[in-house]
């Protein structure tokens, strides 16, 4: 994980291409840093997202893209992967000097910098914990992005949670099949124990409650501990045990396989997805 020891100033002025929900994380972020609306543009052709950005920041967003670009110095694309190309043609007269961040899952550099003419890109896999500022985000750098243009994505990224540097953009793919992808894991999980709790006779909003805390409380111990996750599990899994006898069940019936096959089969669909919409 890479680390800088200082915060460049935000640049006068941040576009955005797309409104919507990891877009509007990140400009959150930016208001609550001292950014002010004045200092954000927004390219949202859909109606309801400019009417939501309006009301909850005050920010007024064109339907297309325009001469107003060209003051952006950093450009943040929160478009939708088959969305991208299409829109990067109507951006890039606007904007070859800026910094460019895209959000967008799946499209590879490579694709970004041919549609952009442009080098100097950062692509970043959040995940949706980024909505309350508790995601995790994968990041990469093109070589043309120095220290400071890296530094400079960091404190955008920081509000919406923490963040990890990987050294070769293939990497992205398993990040986005770890965090990406991971909280729908924890969501299915967290649907099964509370069907379980409600079989063995708790009510629907305890089973819900202690389920999760349940998670927030070991995500937090093992966020905490020095030790390995394996270690923390076994601590609580004494033999003979109610939860040697849960673990042994699970491992009987092949979950933790199962479940290392699930997400190399996110991994594999995000390099699907880069062949399909990255041409």
């Amino acid at each position: 994980m890479s680390t800088f020891s200082s915060s460049p100033a935000l640049p006068a002025c941040i576009a955005f291409i797309g409104g919507g929900n990891m877009a509007s994380a990140i400009i959150g972020g930016l208001l609550r840093q001292g950014v002010a609306a004045e200092q954000i543009e927004v390219v949202e052709p859909f109606e309801a997202a400019r009417a939501a950005l309006l009301e909850h920041f005050g920010i007024r967003a064109q339907a297309e893209a325009g001469s107003a670009l060209a003051r952006a110095e950093l450009v943040i694309w929160a478009v939708k992967p088959q969305t991208f190309k299409e829109a990067a043609a109507a951006v890039a007269p606007h904007t070859a000097d800026a910094l460019h961040l895209s959000v967008a899952a799946g499209i590879p550099t490579d694709s970004i910098a041919n549609w952009l003419g442009s080098e100097r890109i950062v692509r970043a896999m959040p995940n949706t914990p980024a909505l309350i500022g508790q995601g995790m985000t994968g990041l990469f750098a093109r070589p043309a992005v120095d220290a400071q243009a890296r530094a400079l994505v960091e404190q955008v990224v920081a509000s919406t949670g923490k963040h990890v540097w990987v050294e070769e953009e293939a990497q992205l793919d398993a990040v986005t099949a770890l965090s990406g992808s991971g909280p729908a894991y924890v969501f299915l999980f967290l649907e099964a124990m509370v069907q379980a709790g409600v079989e063995m006779g708790l009510g629907a909003h305890q089973s819900y409650q202690l389920a999760v805390a349940t998670f927030q409380g070991a995500s937090e111990l093992a966020a905490r501990s020095s030790e390995p996750v394996d270690v923390l599990r076994q601590r609580v899994t004494s033999k003979g045990g109610t939860t040697h006898a849960a673990i042994s069940h699970l491992q009987q019936a092949g979950v933790p396989e199962q479940f290392v096959a699930a997400m190399r089969a996110a991994e594999q669909r995000a390099k699907e997805l880069a062949e399909e919409f990255g041409r």
